[in-house]
């Protein structure tokens, strides 16, 4: 099945690949935020109409989908 040392360098790729995925997670959320807090300022300086909610509730999904691993 393998030496020690290529479970040692798979395991290391795995954490490698795992950091990537975790960081890409995190930058991810922050677009999410942002665009939920500017969604939020345009819909109360009147620039949204209530008919365009899809787009929040769908960007609120997202950002709980990007969180679920973090708990």
């Amino acid at each position: 099945m393998g030496t020690p040392e290529d479970k040692d360098i798979l395991l290391q790729y795995e954490l490698a690949v795992m950091e990537g995925i975790l960081e890409s997670k995190e930058q991810y959320r922050k677009i999410v935020k942002a665009a939920i807090a500017r969604w939020v300022k345009d819909f109360q300086d009147g620039r949204i109409e209530i008919k365009t909610v899809d787009d929040l509730r769908k960007l609120v999904e997202l950002d709980i989908e990007l969180q679920k691993d973090e708990l």
